[in-house]
């Protein structure tokens, strides 16, 4: 029978990969995640990339729990960041200020970057969401995300004059 082999070629790959992956595939991966770890420079550095991927990109991580604007490095200067911490106990203490930890990445490599705690009141919250900001960040700011809840009359609020 015509393309009697082809089927039974693909339903021989993909019961090999089904196989694979719940039998030995995680002892595979594992394996593999622990020789690259030993690795002196590469190790570090692929662990360091991991704990970010899985905490960030995926949906068990909350570490990145808002997306917003804040002036950094500069006043004036305004740089997206995510907001990671608003129990900073010890800082509310010690300067009686609802002071939040920013993590503000630098593009196009989001997994460097700069922690700041800042003055809840010194940021701007966005609709954002952290995929499309990361996306926006990865672009050097080229792709922007359309506004989800712009006005009805397409009206946006007039520039601020002075300080």
């Amino acid at each position: 029978m015509p393309g009697l082999g082809i089927a039974l070629s693909l339903l021989l790959l993909f019961l090999t990969g089904v196989l694979v992956k719940n039998l030995f595939g995680g002892r595979i991966v594992a394996g593999l995640e622990s020789l690259v770890q030993r690795v002196p420079v590469i190790g570090p550095v692929y662990a360091g990339a991991k704990t970010f991927s899985e905490t960030v990109l995926t949906d068990k991580g909350t570490s990145f729990k808002q997306v917003l604007i804040v002036e950094f490095p500069r006043k004036g200067a305004w740089s997206v960041g995510f907001l990671t911490a608003e129990n900073l106990e010890e800082v509310r203490a010690r300067t009686g200020e609802d002071m939040i930890s920013v993590f503000v990445p630098t593009t196009p490599n989001p997994t460097t970057g700069f922690i700041i705690v800042v003055n809840r009141s010194e940021v701007v919250f966005l609709d954002m969401s952290v995929e499309e900001a990361f996306k926006m960040i990865l672009t050097l700011g080229v792709v922007a995300p359309k506004w989800k809840k712009r006005p009805a009359d397409g009206r946006l609020a007039p520039p601020q004059t002075g300080p």
